[in-house]
């Protein structure tokens, strides 16, 4: 079961691995960012694209869960996608710039997400345009779990143009508890 603790970790992983994505395409060249590398969303650039789409879909959606989350506002202030393959940053700069302002959102979002929100259903329109009716704690899980699948192919894309993520493992964030 999801659990509040388990949510702030995740918020600090993924802003940790997309700190060190980020990092590692900076070290690149424009064209090597954009350039079509045979991936669901081609580039670099365009998987990044897709995970700040999904993440902008799926925050927008968890502003409107009966907390409120007014944690979630810079969220809304960003862009809007209308389609997951859209291409909402052309350049790298910008999109980091917007990046931080989120995974500084999600921070404070997940500190503020109660047990008691967890089992609560939130009603949202998919970006196919249907209804869907989830319980939160588990789309909270698929919120992360995205994520991480999508920087799993940056991640790859990046090595395969000479870059170095380095260490990926959640373990590395997880404290060693005294016995």
């Amino acid at each position: 079961m999801t659990e509040p603790r388990h949510i702030v970790l995740l918020a600090q992983y993924n802003a940790w691995m997309n700190t060190k994505v980020l990092e590692a395409a900076a070290r690149l060249p424009a064209e090597a960012l954009t350039a079509d590398r045979g991936a669901f969303f081609r580039s670099i650039l365009g998987t990044m694209n897709h995970l700040m789409v999904a993440d902008l879909m799926w925050l927008r959606r968890f502003r409107t869960h009966p907390a409120g989350y007014a944690t979630l506002d810079p969220v809304m202030d960003l862009p809007v996608p209308t389609r997951l393959d859209e291409a909402l940053y052309t350049d790298l700069a910008s999109l980091a710039a917007d990046r931080q302002v989120m995974d500084a959102a999600i921070g404070r979002w997940a500190a503020s997400v109660r047990a008691c929100d967890l089992n609560q259903v939130l009603t949202y329109t998919s970006s196919a345009g249907k209804t869907c009716a989830r319980r939160f704690g588990d789309l909270i899980v698929h919120f992360f779990n995205h994520q991480t699948h999508h920087r799993g192919q940056a991640t790859t894309l990046l090595t395969q143009a000479g870059q170095d993520v380095g260490v990926t493992d959640l373990v590395a964030l997880i404290p060693d508890e005294v016995p």
